[in-house]
């Protein structure tokens, strides 16, 4: 993986206080297309600020600045759901979703997010089980939007969304999370965590395991906390043959959660790498 590009990403993620959440989204790309111009894209997104803020004046409110953010964005723009390949790496590339207009639920928020933004509008991401959706405040109250449409949405509705998960998750009766719990704002930090985390769903789902280490390099350093993602970057490198970096990986796990769940797995893996290494 070229240092230059990782340089960059870790630049842009260093710093919780100035986060460039939509420079750092597009950045993600340059994995897979390392020519893209990143400033150029921020560029077009800048454009189509700019057409927006043309129809605002000085007496704008805030509720007619999202009525007219709507309009642009689904109905003139086209902007949606890519329902013929939901799990088309595309739809999270930014890039590829401005010049298509079809992303995902997250792909569609960042971009709202941004236009909202150049408008001085208070929107922000809500990382919301199994649908990202975006919260706007106005002076009336909040908002809590479907990036897929533009529609608002009711707290009946919201719930009826998040039951199913809470089925799944057993989080019933005494155990039941109250909606507001889901409904919070997402920081820069989480929500390009869960961008980068719906590429690796989908590249781990295809096999594709150079394009994964590519997205499991950016987690590791956006997530310095978080152990696993180093295990699942040991993992990646074990599929592609890289045996030093693999073993330095699992090994580090290893050391930081010795009592994992997985730790008698990781040490099979361990064994075979070694036993592999000795070999070549």
């Amino acid at each position: 993986m070229p240092t230059k590009q990782l340089d960059y990403f870790t630049s842009l993620v260093a710093d919780d206080s100035h986060f460039p959440l939509t420079e750092a989204a597009i950045s993600v790309a340059l994995h897979a297309y390392p020519d893209l111009d990143v400033q150029g894209v921020m560029d077009k997104l800048d454009l189509l600020g700019n057409k927006l803020k043309l129809r605002i004046t000085p007496e704008s409110t805030d509720l007619q600045k999202l009525q007219l953010l709507k309009h642009f964005f689904f109905q003139e723009m086209g902007f949606s759901a890519n329902t013929n390949d939901y799990y088309d790496p595309q739809n999270s590339y930014l890039h590829s979703v401005i010049e298509t207009r079809r992303g995902i639920p997250i792909s569609l928020s960042l971009l709202l997010i941004d236009l909202g933004n150049q408008l001085n509008l208070t929107i922000r991401g809500i990382s919301f089980p199994n649908h990202f959706l975006v919260r706007v405040s106005l002076p009336q109250g909040e908002v809590v939007m479907d990036p897929l449409t533009g529609a608002s949405l009711s707290k009946n509705e919201l719930q009826g969304m998040l039951d199913p998960y809470l089925d799944a998750q057993g989080f019933r009766g005494e155990l039941a999370l109250p909606l507001s719990v889901f409904l919070r704002s997402s920081s820069s930090r989480e929500i390009l965590s869960r961008f980068l985390r719906n590429l690796k769903a989908v590249y781990s789902h295809q096999d594709r395991w150079e394009r994964l280490l590519g997205i499991q390099e950016r987690l590791v350093i956006l997530l310095p906390e978080a152990i696993e993602e180093v295990r699942d970057r040991g993992l990646a490198y074990a599929q592609l043959d890289y045996i030093r970096p693999a073993l330095l990986d699992m090994t580090r796990y290893l050391h930081s959660s010795p009592s994992a769940e997985d730790a008698s797995e990781i040490r099979e893996h361990i064994a075979d790498l070694e036993k592999l290494s000795k070999s070549h």
